[in-house]
C-alpha cells in the first residue's frame, strides 16, 4: 500500500462521534502521512465533522452508512442484517484494499464475527485472538492474549496464540527473542487444565520459540514474560480485575488530606498505563488485515491510542509477519 490508510468505525462504543471525531482530528495532526476513511450515519456524523473541519480535509474520505451496530445486537444478527453498518463498511474497506487497518470501539462479538467473515483468518489460524499490553514492573510492556475473543480454547489454539504473540512482540515491541509464558494456577508442571498442560508440552518443542513455562496471576506485571498466553475467559477476567484495582487505587485520595493526595498523584504516575482511559487498543490478530478493538468506554485520547496502534501494525506489517511464522513453523507444532 503506497499510503498509510486507516478505516474508522465512527459509531462504535459508548460515545460515538463525540469521541471518535476529535481523536481522528488529533491523529491527522500528529501524523502528516496518515489518511483516514470514516464510516457512520450522516445525521449523527456530519455535525461533528463540520465542527472539527474534517468534511473537506484533504486526507479524509467519508462514507455515510444507513446502520450501526449496537451493544444489544447479537453477533449473528449483526452479521446477517447490518451489512450497511459503519462497522461492516470499515471492515469491507480492508477487504477491498481501501485501507490497511480498521479501528472500532463497537460490540466485540459482532466485530469478531464480521471480521472473520469479511477478512478470513490466516492459514494455520483457527480463530483470531484479542491481544493487549500490560505494563511491567521494570518498565515496558508484556502482551496478553486472548483477552476475550475466545472464552474456551484447546491446546492447538493456545499454541497458535503463542506464535501470534511472539510475532507481535517481535515487530511492535522490537524484541528479537520474546519470552513466551502460559498463564496458569501454579508453576508446577502438573498444574492447570488439560489444554494448558498439553499446550505447555507442545510449546516446549517448537523450534526457535523462547518458551519459559508458566506464570501465575500475581506475575502478570512482574516482568517475567514478554508474551502471556491464556484463553479469552481467563484473560478477560484478569484484565478487567486489573483495571478495577487501578480505578480503586486512583480514586482513594479524592476526598482526603494532602498525604492521600500525594499518594494518589504517585499512583497515577505508576498505574496510568493500567487505566483504560490512558491506554487503549486490543488488536484482533490472526486475520488477513489489522483490526484494532478500542475500549467501548474510551475517551478521545484513548481512541487516539487505538488509531496509533493500528498505524504501528500497518508499518510493521504484522499480519504478514504472522503468516510467515506459520509458514516456517513445523506444521505439527501449531495444528494437528
Amino acid at each position: 500500500m503506497s499510503q498509510l490508510i486507516v478505516a474508522l468505525d465512527m459509531m462504535g462504543g459508548d460515545h460515538g462521534p463525540s469521541v471518535t471525531v476529535p481523536a481522528a482530528a488529533q491523529a491527522l495532526s500528529l501524523l502528516p502521512s496518515l489518511h483516514l476513511v470514516l464510516f457512520g450515519p450522516e445525521a449523527e456524523l456530519s455535525p461533528w465533522l463540520s465542527r472539527f473541519h474534517l468534511q473537506s480535509h484533504a486526507r479524509v474520505r467519508v462514507h455515510f452508512c444507513s446502520q450501526q451496530v449496537g451493544n444489544e445486537h447479537k453477533a449473528a444478527y449483526a452479521l446477517r442484517h447490518l451489512t450497511d453498518s459503519s462497522m461492516r463498511r470499515a471492515l469491507d474497506a480492508l477487504a477491498t484494499g481501501q485501507a490497511g487497518a480498521c479501528v472500532s470501539a463497537g460490540n466485540t462479538g459482532a466485530l469478531m464475527a464480521m471480521a472473520i467473515k469479511v477478512l478470513n483468518t490466516l492459514p494455520g489460524v483457527d480463530r483470531p485472538a484479542l491481544i493487549t499490553r500490560l505494563p511491567q514492573a521494570g518498565g515496558g510492556y508484556a502482551l496478553l492474549l486472548d483477552v476475550g475473543a475466545n472464552v474456551s480454547c484447546d491446546a492447538d489454539q493456545l499454541l497458535q496464540f503463542a506464535l501470534m504473540g511472539e510475532q507481535a512482540a517481535r515487530h511492535t515491541q522490537g524484541l528479537s527473542c520474546p519470552r513466551i509464558a502460559l498463564l496458569n494456577v501454579g508453576a508446577e508442571a502438573n498444574k492447570g487444565n488439560e489444554a494448558v498442560r498439553e499446550a505447555a508440552q507442545r510449546l516446549a518443542k517448537v523450534e526457535g520459540l523462547n518458551y519459559t513455562g508458566y506464570v501465575e496471576g500475581d506475575d502478570l506485571f512482574a516482568g517475567k514474560a514478554d508474551v502471556i498466553v491464556c484463553d479469552g475467559f481467563v484473560g478477560n477476567v484478569a484484565l478487567k480485575a486489573s483495571e478495577g484495582v487501578a480505578r480503586l487505587l486512583l480514586g482513594l485520595g479524592q476526598h482526603r488530606g494532602i498525604l492521600w493526595k500525594m499518594l494518589t498523584f504517585w499512583l497515577k504516575r505508576r498505574l496510568s498505563h493500567l487505566n483504560p482511559d490512558q491506554y487503549n487498543g486490543a488488536s484482533l490478530i490472526g486475520l488477513r488485515a489489522s483490526v484494532v478493538k478500542s475500549h467501548g468506554s474510551a475517551g478521545s485520547p484513548a481512541f487516539l491510542n487505538a488509531i496509533l496502534q493500528a498505524v504501528a501494525e500497518i508499518e510493521h506489517e504484522l499480519p504478514a509477519s504472522i503468516a510467515h511464522r506459520f509458514d516456517t513453523a513445523p506444521r505439527d507444532s501449531h495444528a494437528r
